[in-house]
């Protein structure tokens, strides 16, 4: 797969917040720019798997299809 998500990273007084710019809810804070940055990565996860969780159970019981995707990002 080839998708490139954009990690945006801002100073404030109490360090640094970041955020994706694709993939809302994936936000976090660091009082450095690495602890940021590292605490993002774990954010896109819980992200990913919060959104499978919800998504497994508003399908649980149904007649659906699945398919793989593969994007390629300009």
């Amino acid at each position: 797969m080839n998708l490139k998500l954009t990690k945006v990273f801002q100073k404030v007084p109490q360090g640094f917040i970041g955020f994706v710019e694709e993939l809302p809810g994936a936000n976090t804070q660091g009082e450095t720019l690495e602890e940021a940055r590292i605490n993002l990565e774990e954010a896109i996860l819980s992200v990913l798997e919060a959104n499978r969780v919800l998504a497994e159970e508003q399908i649980q019981g149904k007649d659906v299809i699945r398919e793989a995707v593969s994007l390629s990002a300009a």
